[in-house]
């Protein structure tokens, strides 16, 4: 369930009336966190969205498990580096939560049943991980390796966002300068042609008629374009459009192979590293499921169905397509050697290495190419701008 943000107000005996920002499932959740705390409600309403849009972050999960870590590293106890964590923290809202997980360990619950409480900010690898190291003892190994886990994730997706930065930046900067050429520069040209009176050839007269048309509805145009870009992203915020559109860029042979290759990466790295944390093969592979793509996740439940019956895990993903040739062979070499966790934590290297050069290759063909196609549009219509001057100058002659 996804947890809810409630602003209460309380009555204290001994510092009389607070309010707060509570994170609770539902509203009788909150009452009874609120109770814990020997504290009577004056009032309690959920945090309206736009309320939240304001807020400060809450706790970013990877710093809170370094800082964790590194005060355990130190030699102080779970609650001792909780308890640390809670009186330097300055977002009341991380401070809140952490208060909350501290409450629940004075209650003599563990730390995984405290941090499942608030799904909204440790995520469900994270919790299983935390759960797993308890029956173990090796809770420090357990945050080092979903740290890790996540840097990983982070660079990954940072190489595909960065990559993605310069063509955006170009696309839209050539889509402006011909918005300015169309709806400015062609509109004046075109009055000083009427003016002239001269026969214009019929690309050029084309361009000028949609220079006028553009000039006469600015507003038009203008609301046009800006309700067109809050439809696409109100459209790409729907999960069942996206996976649309993500089908579709799939079947492009070299894109589909790469996002076949990207999520291969994600696969094997997050139940690599949750075999590694001492959770089953099985059900590592299940915990997994939600970073498979929706075109893959049948196959995946058809292969984790197999190894649930015996079946080898690498002849099982083989079967079903979740492979490569290199990722078979380690997946074998993996379980021959029992090895398992960290071979498909190398599986996702190899995958992520792969993919990093393929965006490497593609950036650099893109970025020329899409400086020539810009170059090319602005200069068609600025040749059939002046195309009636030549023209005229010519007939001079």
């Amino acid at each position: 369930m996804t947890a809810v943000e409630f602003r209460v107000k309380v009555l204290d005996d001994f510092s009389g009336v607070s309010s707060s920002v509570i994170d609770a499932v539902n509203e009788a959740d909150a009452r009874r966190q609120i109770a814990l705390r020997n504290l009577r409600v004056i009032s309690l309403e959920p945090v309206r969205s736009l309320r939240r849009l304001w807020q400060t972050p809450q706790l970013q999960v990877a710093v809170f498990s370094q800082q964790l870590v590194s005060l355990l590293d130190a030699g102080l106890s779970l609650v001792e580096a909780l308890e640390a964590l809670a009186q330097k923290e300055s977002n009341s809202a991380t401070q809140q939560i952490i208060q909350r997980i501290l409450l629940r360990l004075y209650e003599g619950q563990t730390l995984a049943t405290a941090i499942a409480e608030h799904p909204a900010t440790f995520p469900d690898l994270y919790v299983a991980a935390v759960r797993a190291s308890e029956k173990s003892g090796a809770l420090r190994e357990a945050l080092t390796r979903y740290i890790a886990y996540q840097q990983q994730a982070d660079t990954l997706r940072k190489t595909l966002v960065n990559a993605c930065i310069y063509p955006a930046v170009l696309l839209v900067a050539g889509l402006l300068v011909t918005l300015f050429l169309l709806g400015y520069v062609v509109p004046r040209f075109s009055s000083i042609y009427e003016d002239v009176g001269t026969d214009l050839p019929f690309a050029s007269r084309l361009l000028l008629q949609w220079g006028q048309l553009l000039d006469a509805h600015v507003g038009l145009v203008v609301t046009a374009l800006v309700a067109a870009l809050v439809g696409a992203g109100y459209a790409l915020s729907r999960p069942a459009l996206r996976a649309t559109v993500g089908a579709w860029i799939a079947r492009i042979p070299a894109v589909g192979r790469q996002l076949h290759v990207y999520q291969l990466a994600r696969l094997y790295r997050t139940a690599g590293m949750l075999i590694r944390g001492g959770i089953p093969a099985v059900s590592a592979l299940r915990m997994s499921a939600g970073v498979v793509r929706a075109s893959s996740r049948t196959a995946y439940a058809a292969a984790t169905r197999a190894v649930t019956e015996g079946q080898s895990l690498g002849e099982a993903m083989e079967r079903h397509g979740l492979t490569t040739p290199v990722a078979a062979r380690m997946l074998r070499v993996g379980e021959r050697s029992g090895n398992m966790g960290e071979m498909m934590e190398r599986i996702a290297d190899f995958c992520d290495e792969e993919l990093a050069r393929w965006v490497a290759v593609v950036t650099r063909l893109i970025e020329p190419i899409l400086m020539i196609v810009i170059g090319l549009i602005i200069g068609v219509i600025v040749v059939l701008m002046y195309f009636p001057i030549f023209q005229l100058a010519g007939s001079i002659r």
